[in-house]
């Protein structure tokens, strides 16, 4: 009997809309759902995020968040690498799903920030690269408690440490700094909002 396959573009093509859309799956409007809260568009800072969740009060749903968001993140990386594909289609894959979180087609492409799905493309990519960078991110956080300043802090020192330990080792360099500036561009208006003083801390309550 003849067996088909896919021609190699294909392919490629087919695991980078995959990605995305798995990258799309909104976990904080999940959550939130799943525990009869408000919509985290509605409130805070209106970040479909880990984050913003937290600032509903309920624990669970922010944690539960920061899992699915990274999960979904690691995940597509982690098939991806365990199918044998190439480092440019390893790479590709990791873009599509970080953008899928940042636009994602299941909320009119106004998505998250990408912190948490990072961290996991991190792992996967390289998990002691993910450890400097969560660890960075976790100073950061526990000395400040500003989560955006956190991330935007973490963002700058993922490249930097990318290009330290591998060069552009296939191009990981350039990936981790197109995911890098993403976030930081995602991040200006809590740039802004930090530099006048005016920026929530973590586990601050949400405002009407």
């Amino acid at each position: 009997m003849p067996t088909f396959a896919l021609p190699t573009y294909a392919v490629i093509a087919l695991a980078i809309l995959a990605a995305y859309l798995v990258g799309s799956i909104p976990f904080a409007v999940i959550m939130s759902k799943l525990f009869g809260l408000a919509d985290p568009r509605s409130y805070g800072s209106k970040n479909p995020g880990a984050t913003n969740v937290l600032r509903s009060g309920n624990k669970w749903a922010a944690i539960l968040t920061l899992l699915g968001d990274a999960a979904k993140g690691w995940a597509a990386v982690f098939v991806a690498q365990q199918t044998g594909q190439t480092s440019l289609v390893i790479g590709l894959v990791a873009l599509a799903v970080f953008f899928g979180h940042l636009f994602p087609v299941f909320l009119k492409f106004k998505g998250g920030k990408g912190v948490a799905t990072a961290a996991g493309v991190i792992l996967a990519l390289d998990p002691w690269l993910f450890l400097i960078v969560i660890a960075t991110w976790l100073f950061m956080a526990i000395v400040f408690r500003y989560s955006s300043l956190a991330a935007v802090v973490a963002a700058i020192a993922a490249p930097v440490a990318t290009a330290l330990i591998h060069g552009d080792s296939g191009g990981l360099a350039f990936v981790i700094g197109i995911i890098a500036f993403c976030l930081i561009c995602k991040h200006w208006g809590n740039i802004q909002r930090l530099m006048a003083g005016q920026e929530g801390k973590i586990g601050s309550k949400k405002k009407d």
